[in-house]
């Protein structure tokens, strides 16, 4: 008992010196900081945050405390941007301030700071020059992409069809879809929607990815240096991450195997290889195993989640406003008719299809806060000192949502992007993807996924649901850091 006691007494003694030492590390920053509400010991500024509602509660916190603020996840020290003016500033003006990557602590156990998405400095320059032109020479932004894009639709019409307009839940036909476009890259080959290896690789994504975006996944995001400690649903998570990563590096042994260096590429992988045996004598190369997997396993997920959950979502506010619908069907009608498959050319001659799948993404807001990033050198921004290391969260939803820019931004509204003329116009306020030197560089073949997916599925099917347009909810679900599409069935009748 006695024992048992000393043990509790010295645990309380270390804590409270923690806690100590952590605010004293802090201290010297008071003032300077920008504002926000003050944080306890260890756990910051949780009692305050609604981490189911992250999105909501901090813009609803920028009201009082203004466009820029501090908040604590935990001992994370995190700025927080709000509105277009100062994101511009922060990303585009300061970029080189703002150009680190933050934590995405779930993730940041697999990648480890490898990889093109989540390593910073000169990793991260090389990682992505490479990762934009490799890309470009295996089509993207090209015809050749395009026609495999097309394909990919084909093979999607084909399954939907064999489901003879019973009621479906579209999820995981639109995965298996958009994954295959994105492993044709970097693995030189398309699955079979029925493989197991392949379902089993998408059931591994969907698991990490629900879990991040659940309530326990924000807590561990604040709490993890305890929690990954602790056993629960997040040690099956890892188990999964680490299943992702040797699938990744087998996929990556067997191009080794059969590599030939004098031989064109046949993938992202052949090409990240050959640069290897290039630099392989330089000691201070970024072209090594580690970078090529966590390379290759980024690619994998940033090439399915976005495109197939707009699609998705697109499918259902269809279906909630049959007008939309019937529009777009007779501008497909008109423009390309029935006789052959639509061309990214064709968008042009589209401005209605255009705008809807716009508004679609802006409506979805599915990152409402952005991508964390990290401030790479003491900064001053606005009259703020921001110290190196702190996060910063670009709150992207705050200008898809901007009055300025979107008159009526809780409504779905194809309008925001049509002129009085029926023309497509752009909108400085359309920044899904970020701006600035570390946006999304995947953002020139998801527009051009999303178009042909849309145009082609849309030319063969019409989409019917088992509720009345008016009972069908729409709102994406506010989930952490995130918001996700709303479960749903729905039957596609052939055209």
């Amino acid at each position: 008992m006695l024992a048992s006691g000393m043990l509790l007494v010295t645990l309380l003694a270390c804590l409270g010196l923690l806690a100590l030492m952590s605010i004293w590390k802090e201290r010297k920053f008071w003032g300077k900081l920008p504002p926000g509400p003050t944080p306890l010991p260890f756990i910051g500024n949780y009692l305050q945050l609604n981490t189911k509602k992250m999105y909501r509660c901090l813009t609803q916190m920028s009201k009082h405390y203004g466009p820029v603020f501090t908040i604590y996840l935990g001992l994370r020290r995190v700025v927080v941007l709000c509105g277009y003016d100062v994101i511009k500033e922060a990303l585009v003006d300061q970029a080189e301030d703002f150009n680190g990557r933050g934590e995405q602590v779930t993730f940041n156990r697999l990648f480890q700071g490898y990889g093109v998405t989540f390593s910073n400095g000169e990793r991260s320059k090389q990682l992505r020059r490479f990762s934009i032109a490799t890309l470009r020479d295996f089509g993207v932004g090209k015809r050749s992409i395009e026609e495999r894009i097309k394909e990919e639709a084909g093979y999607f019409v084909q399954a939907i069809q064999a489901t003879r307009g019973a009621f479906i839940d579209p999820t995981f036909y639109l995965s298996k879809t958009v994954s295959n476009v994105m492993n044709s890259i970097v693995f030189g080959e398309r699955f079979d929607y029925e493989d197991k290896e392949f379902l089993s690789l998408l059931q591994m994504t969907t698991t990490v990815k629900k879990f991040i975006a659940s309530p326990l996944g924000q807590l561990y995001e604040i709490f993890f240096a305890v929690m990954k400690h602790l056993p629960g649903p997040q040690q099956e998570v890892f188990k999964e991450m680490q299943r992702l990563e040797d699938y990744m590096i087998k996929k990556v042994k067997q191009n080794q195997c059969t590599l030939d260096p004098n031989a064109p590429p046949r993938d992202f992988i052949d090409s990240f290889l050959i640069r290897m045996q290039e630099e392989k004598k330089n000691p201070n190369t970024e072209f090594h195993m580690k970078n090529l997997v966590m390379t290759t396993l980024s690619l994998f997920f940033a090439g399915t989640e976005t495109v197939s959950s707009t699609l998705r979502f697109g499918f259902l506010l269809f279906m909630k406003h049959p007008d939309v619908q019937a529009k777009i069907h007779e501008e497909i009608d008109r423009v390309i008719g029935k006789n052959r498959q639509p061309q990214f050319e064709d968008r042009v001659k589209m401005p209605y299809t255009e705008a809807v799948i716009h508004e679609i993404q802006r409506f979805a807001n599915f990152a409402p806060m952005g991508i964390p990033r990290r401030i790479s050198k003491d900064t001053t921004f606005r009259d703020f000192f921001i110290p190196k290391g702190t996060e910063v969260f670009p709150m992207l939803g705050s200008v898809l949502t901007d009055r300025n820019f979107f008159s009526n931004p809780e409504d779905f509204n194809p309008q925001h992007f049509l002129d009085e003329k029926g023309q497509f116009k752009k909108s400085d306020g359309f920044i899904p993807f970020s701006i600035g030197k570390r946006n999304c560089f995947g953002e020139g073949l998801t527009r051009m996924e999303l178009f042909l997916f849309f145009t082609i599925i849309m030319q063969n099917f019409r989409f019917k649901s088992s509720q009345a347009p008016e009972d069908i909810y729409v709102s994406p679900t506010p989930l952490g850091f995130t918001r996700v599409v709303p479960n749903y069935t729905m039957s596609f009748l052939p055209r």
